[in-house]
């Protein structure tokens, strides 16, 4: 049931928000129903959501540091998660894009320097992943996959569609929908992951 839980919350988070996007632009839902539960918009229920799920890997991740084999680099991949959960707290990443005009699928113009930043840090990170067992390498791949495939190369497409169309639409809320499900779904395997490591009860 430990496990399941994770999983429950996530997608009743995600169901609420597909929910807040069809009930608006099919059903005429109220506003402020819509606001406070659609992925599309901030400091709502998704956003907290978001924000304590990365927040809870960085304390999984910095509490099993001292007992893995690469203590440094969990740790900075713990104060990373951190940092990760005050940007979906406060939007850093957003302020970050007007610096630089795009247009296209680059339309939101921070995936250049982000994209950049993740390959440079996935390389980093290499030692970690290559000394844990294959199930958990396994996973860990996977979810950082699926998470960087919603935070990044969703926001090609969504660019696109913004930069031609707006995004007062519900083509633009379905793909937003699908970007910020697929980050939740990989931050929600990767804390599991973490959860179930046997260092971490021993450690608890």
């Amino acid at each position: 049931m430990r496990a399941r839980a994770p999983w429950i919350a996530t997608l009743a988070v995600a169901c609420a928000g597909l929910a807040a996007e069809l009930g608006d632009f099919l059903l005429g839902a109220p506003p402020k129903l819509v606001e406070l539960f659609s992925l599309s918009y901030e400091v709502n229920v998704p956003t907290w959501y978001a924000s304590a799920l990365l927040l809870l890997c960085a304390e999984r991740l910095l509490r099993l540091a001292p007992t893995e084999t690469h203590p440094r680099l969990f740790g900075v991949l713990g104060v990373t998660f951190a940092a990760m959960s005050l940007d979906e707290a406060i939007e850093i990443h957003e302020h970050l894009g007007g610096l630089v005009e795009g247009h296209g699928v680059l339309y939101f113009s921070w995936v250049v320097p982000a994209g950049i930043f993740v390959l440079v840090y996935g390389a980093s990170m290499w030692p970690l992943l290559r000394d844990l067992d294959p199930a958990t390498r396994r996973r860990f791949v996977i979810s950082g996959a699926v998470y960087v495939g919603g935070a990044l190369l969703m926001e090609l497409p969504l660019g696109w569609w913004t930069e031609q169309h707006g995004d007062q639409n519900l083509v633009y809320g379905l793909l937003d929908f699908v970007e910020e499900s697929m980050e939740l779904v990989g931050a929600t395997l990767f804390y599991v992951t973490l959860d179930q490591r046997p260092s971490a009860r021993t450690a608890s």
